[in-house]
């Protein structure tokens, strides 16, 4: 069955960087687009970026643009997302995605809270 397992969150100061990875199981991962979604405490989720195939296709959410990278590594089944100059804003739990035959599969979420 289709998995997706997200590590690498945690406690950072603003300014700081983490890197979240996201390692897939279950479907032909290069075959299909991911995105990493986030949910702040109390607001809903929305979609920080996303990527084809291939990373030379990408999506940014404005307001990480120039901060985030995603990236992904078709021999190793995972999508990782690179976070700079982290804001306190940017503190949700956050989610890797896929869209497979028309499903959603996402993972359990791994918590980011930038904090001094």
């Amino acid at each position: 069955q289709v998995q997706l397992v997200e590590s690498g969150g945690g406690l950072v100061q603003p300014g700081g960087s983490l890197r979240l990875s996201c390692a897939a199981s279950g479907f032909t991962f290069s075959g299909y687009g991911m995105s990493w979604v986030r949910q702040p405490p109390g607001k809903p989720r929305d979609t920080v970026a996303s990527t084809g195939l291939t990373e030379k296709i990408t999506w940014y959410k404005d307001s990480v643009k120039g901060r985030f990278t995603i990236s992904r590594d078709n021999a190793k089944n995972t999508v990782y997302l690179q976070m700079n100059r982290l804001k306190a804003e940017d503190t949700a739990v956050y989610y890797c995605m896929t869209h497979i035959d028309g499903l959603e599969y996402w993972g359990q979420g791994t918590q980011v809270t930038v904090s001094s």
